[in-house]
């Protein structure tokens, strides 16, 4: 049944989406700001528009990962306020931490705090952990994958190019990462957006809205308005950006040229493309932040500012316990006010 209660945890998630993509944009802008080939107004809005148009190339295999992390009782409208507060604490981690201008996983925010309400309301037994081992396992994953291919593309590109003069190099790639910022903001668009819908499904799916098996497809117009929802809140939040993050990962943990840009994001796009093709559900942070160290460290690894890149570690490592903590205590504060009120 759709009530009021339903109506607005959409809008909710839908604003966690906008709050994402304003969070998540440095992920997308960061190294084509930073190498200057891009202003930072115009970045924003390339990148918006591939967040968008994901939509058209990715299958909604992360939305259904996302979907089944809490084991979700069709019909029981209990488990629509394990879905709002779980926004609720990805939201206040997200905002925290933009605050704070760390580039922390909106997606780990996400997933902790689903599970974090849903722990809250059923115990440790409302969780499914096959689902949560699979993104667990790419916390260390997602970087270290964007770090070889980085560092591998980098060192490929050095020696291809070994003999072309530094302008000519840097020209063509100056060009270059107009492509691979493209490439890198269509897999931030078509990871990150699905985990929202995948939150969306669950919920209409514990109002008895949709069938517990339904499948999102662009081409069913019952599903239809979740992705394009979700994706337009994205853009929408990409376009206006979070120069705060953009500082930190762009300027603070290496300095890159157009070369080590197009490189780092190739290499993020390659790891995204994979798993969102998986289904599985990546930190786009904690990939890019990988591949920018993996170029970084093919020319000089005491240029990396390896304080500032432990300081984003750390804040990797509480994302998800933080944000199923403040989801947990935002469960029992609705429950004790439907209880008292």
């Amino acid at each position: 049944m759709v009530t009021p209660l339903v109506i607005g945890t959409i809008v909710v998630a839908l604003v966690f989406d906008v709050i994402n993509g304003f969070h998540d944009a440095a992920n997308s802008i960061a190294t084509v700001v930073s190498t200057r080939v891009l202003r930072p107004g115009q970045a924003v809005i390339w990148a918006a528009f591939f967040n968008f148009v994901a939509m058209f190339v990715f299958e909604p295999k992360v939305a259904d990962t996302v979907s089944k992390i809490v084991r979700i009782t069709a019909n029981d409208p209990t488990y629509v306020d394990v879905v709002l507060t779980g926004l609720m604490g990805a939201i206040f981690w997200d905002l925290l931490t933009w605050w704070w201008g760390l580039p922390t996983s909106s997606s780990h925010a996400l997933i902790g705090g689903f599970a974090g309400a849903g722990v809250a309301h059923a115990g440790w037994d409302a969780l499914r952990w096959e689902k949560i081992v699979s993104t667990v396992k790419f916390i260390p994953l997602a970087p270290l994958i964007g770090f070889v291919c980085g560092y591998a593309l980098m060192l490929a590109v050095f020696w291809l190019l070994r003999r072309a003069r530094p302008a000519t190099v840097d020209r063509r790639f100056r060009r270059g990462q107009l492509v691979s910022a493209a490439l890198y903001s269509l897999g931030h668009g078509g990871n990150d957006a699905q985990k929202t819908m995948g939150l969306i499904v669950a919920l209409l799916v514990a109002a008895g809205v949709v069938d517990p098996n339904i499948k999102l497809s662009i081409t069913d117009p019952k599903t239809l308005w979740i992705i394009l929802g979700c994706h337009a809140a994205m853009a929408l939040g990409t376009a206006f950006g979070g120069w705060r993050i953009v500082k930190t990962m762009g300027m603070k943990i290496t300095k890159l040229k157009p070369v080590g840009g197009f490189c780092a994001e190739t290499a993020g796009a390659f790891t995204l493309f994979l798993a969102t093709h998986s289904g599985i559900p990546v930190s786009t942070t904690h990939t890019i932040t990988g591949s920018i160290i993996g170029v970084g460290a093919t020319t000089n690894l005491s240029g990396i500012k390896w304080g500032v890149a432990a300081k984003i570690v750390w804040a990797w490592l509480l994302t998800i316990p933080a944000s199923a903590i403040v989801a947990s205590l935002c469960f029992w504060a609705v429950r004790f006010l439907r209880m008292h009120f």
